[in-house]
């Protein structure tokens, strides 16, 4: 009996001592998890934008007299060369010299703009003639392996501003002829001192849409009074507001993804300007920031945009890198390197885990998102990796993936 007494607790202390290891030994830590994938990545510039008309023309008087009543309402489609409204010369018992001589003058120099226009016009046949020639040779080139890519895009994106530079000059020169009828028009009725009562007609320099109307009612108006704006719809721009400090990194033909603009899909862009001026703008939060203007082409079909109007509120996303393949992880599983840690290179480390243990791996990495950061070196594809690690996990240590 006292045999199988001893023998009992001897079980028992056992039982209890083995209970104790149990109970007090480190346990795997939950931990989420993450897959390193490999894939497409961009860093884009995210920051609001409006759209603007790349061209408005205001209708002014060309001479002081009474408008009559104004028709026409924003939204109204005009053809260029139609009567949008009707003025009423009233002009003075007498006219001297000086006088006529001005208007005189005004009409010399309206038909300088139009020769000037018409010699830009030229120059910018020129200019496409010359960069489509050479855009040609580049191409014969690189059919033959001796231009890159690069190149041939550097031509395309020249050939397209000198179409643009082409089609800007002929919009000048119909203002212009505009503008000189309208002056010829003031010298012939001014030398006319007998007033018959004729209306004189102001009409639309483009083809477009009546964008506002300053003056729809008939009243008495002086000489340069805007009477109303006209502009193209078609033809439209982005602009945004961006820091300083992110406009450096952006170049002209940059891709544009356009969203938050109403639509069901993103409409595709691409960078113009940058403009050579910052200015000083405060923030919501009363911080001053230096921003510059980035000037945006809609380069999505029109018919996907035609209800974007001008000074519509949009969100640009602009792509200041592109990658085709790059290895990637959540950013949320990559952090700086204490400096007991981290050499000269890299910086920055993961928590990658294997066969239940937690390894701490070096990475260098090229850029991050949003979302998502490029692993130059330290992980490859298919590793599984710690996002969000807990501030007490180290190297060794037991882990397992959290069930969601």
């Amino acid at each position: 009996m006292k045999r199988a007494s001893w023998a009992v607790g001897v079980c028992t202390i056992g039982a209890s001592l083995g209970w104790l290891v149990w109970a007090f030994a480190p346990r795997p830590v939950e931990v989420e998890i993450a897959t390193v994938s490999t894939g497409p990545f961009q860093v884009t510039i995210d920051e609001d934008g409006r759209t603007r008309l790349r061209d408005r023309y205001v209708v002014s008087a060309p001479v002081a007299g009474r408008l009559l009543r104004v028709a026409l309402r924003e939204g109204d489609a005009v053809e260029a060369g139609t009567v949008v409204a009707e003025l009423l010369p009233t002009f003075p018992p007498m006219l001297d010299e000086r006088t006529l001589r001005e208007y005189r003058a005004r009409w010399a120099a309206a038909q300088s703009q139009v020769a000037r226009a018409t010699a830009r016009i030229e120059v910018a046949r020129v200019g496409l003639l010359q960069v489509q020639n050479e855009a040609t040779r580049t191409q014969q080139l690189a059919s033959q392996g001796f231009v890159s890519l690069t190149k041939l895009e550097a031509n395309r994106l020249s050939v397209e501003g000198a179409r643009k530079e082409l089609e800007t000059a002929v919009q000048d020169r119909r203002v212009a002829e505009h503008v000189e009828e309208q002056a010829r028009a003031s010298l012939t009725a001014m030398r006319n001192t007998s007033e018959d009562g004729r209306a004189f007609s102001l009409r639309a320099p483009i083809s477009g849409k009546v964008l506002r109307v300053a003056q729809a009612s008939e009243a008495a108006i002086s000489w340069g009074a805007p009477v109303m704006e006209v502009g193209d719809t078609r033809r439209q721009e982005v602009i945004s507001e961006v820091l300083t400090s992110d406009a450096v990194q952006v170049r002209p033909g940059a891709a544009v993804l356009i969203d938050r603009w109403g639509g069901p899909a993103p409409l595709n862009g691409q960078v113009r300007q940058i403009e050579p001026s910052g200015f000083t703008k405060v923030s919501a939060l009363g911080v001053e920031e230096q921003r510059v203007n980035v000037l945006i082409d809609i380069t999505s079909p029109a018919d996907q945009w035609t209800g974007l109007g001008d000074g519509y509120r949009v969100g640009v996303r602009i792509v200041s890198l592109s990658v085709g393949s790059a290895v990637q992880v959540p950013v949320s599983a990559v952090f700086p390197l204490p400096r007991a840690v981290e050499n000269a290179t890299p910086r920055f480390g993961s928590f990658r885990l294997e066969n239940g243990r937690v390894h701490l791996v070096p990475v260098r990495i090229g850029a991050r998102n949003g979302s998502h950061a490029w692993v130059v070196e330290g992980l490859e594809s298919g590793a599984v990796v710690i996002v969000y690690p807990p501030a007490a996990l180290k190297e060794g240590d037991r882990a397992r993936a959290r069930k969601v």
